[in-house]
């Protein structure tokens, strides 16, 4: 009986791990390889210890099996955060990125915000918090794309 309980732990882990999300926070290191695997650039600005939308989207799409195994295969995601909360606080070179990431992509300083870009980082789209579906989230951002 432990045998089988650690057998099926074994490939419950493996399997969170396969669909497991991998958000880059080097934009640069994103756009090598988004080039390098012919993938679109999804970079989301968001405040992940305020601002309830940023909190809703990542609960609606950001964090579903759905979006996670649709996203493995099609975009490199990029999270800008500015959080709030001094718990959370980023490193001063983080939060530096992030701030020229803004400056450049989110001049109104849109939260959460969505920006769908090539691999040089030119934008595609923009969107922001839906009341949707992943499924329908996904349609929206591959919308920008074609």
């Amino acid at each position: 009986m432990k045998r089988l309980l650690f057998i099926l732990l074994v490939t419950f882990t493996a399997m969170n791990l396969a669909i497991a999300q991998d958000w880059h926070t080097d934009f640069e290191e994103a756009k090598t390889i988004a080039s390098t695997e012919n993938k679109t650039i999804v970079l989301v600005f968001q405040g992940s210890d305020w601002c309830a939308p940023c909190i809703k989207l990542d609960r609606a799409v950001w964090s579903t099996d759905t979006f996670k195994t649709y996203a493995k295969d099609h975009f490199v995601l990029v999270q800008a955060d500015f959080p709030r909360k001094k718990t959370n606080a980023l490193s001063e070179a983080q939060t530096a990125a992030n701030a020229q990431l803004a400056e450049t992509y989110n001049k109104k300083g849109v939260f959460p915000f969505v920006v769908v870009m090539d691999d040089k980082g030119t934008v595609l789209g923009e969107t922001s918090y839906k009341k949707t579906s992943p499924e329908e989230y996904i349609d929206t951002l591959n919308g920008f794309i074609h």
